[in-house]
């Protein structure tokens, strides 16, 4: 009976690691799409209206304002998803909940 729990329970864990996994890989998917779309635009806007060279368009830093500022928060989320650079990681919550239910259980057993 407790193993079937445990091993549910690791299913489970695993089953929202991979969602995670997925919306990060989604979220870099759309940023490097959306921020090539937008380079693009501005680059073909700054030739085009301003009598700027190519060289001239592709060094503006509005090119790459969102290719930066977006990637700050990409970057977070890859962290948060990997776990990279984690205090409170994986461990610490299994060794949290085993301390809590133990505490529960010792509760319970002062009740009775």
């Amino acid at each position: 009976m407790e193993k079937n729990f445990i091993e549910e329970r690791e299913y489970i864990a695993a089953k929202k690691k991979v969602k995670k996994i997925k919306g990060f890989y989604i979220h870099f998917l759309v940023y490097v799409l959306v921020n090539i779309f937008i380079s693009g635009v501005i680059v073909f806007g700054l030739t085009r209206s301003d009598d700027r060279t190519f060289f001239d368009a592709i060094t503006n830093f509005g090119v790459y304002s969102t290719w930066v500022f977006w990637g700050i928060g990409v970057c977070f989320h890859w962290i948060g998803v990997f776990e990279i650079f984690s205090f409170i990681g994986k461990d610490w919550e299994d060794k949290k909940i085993k301390e809590l239910m133990e505490k529960e259980q010792q509760q319970r057993n002062k009740r009775l």
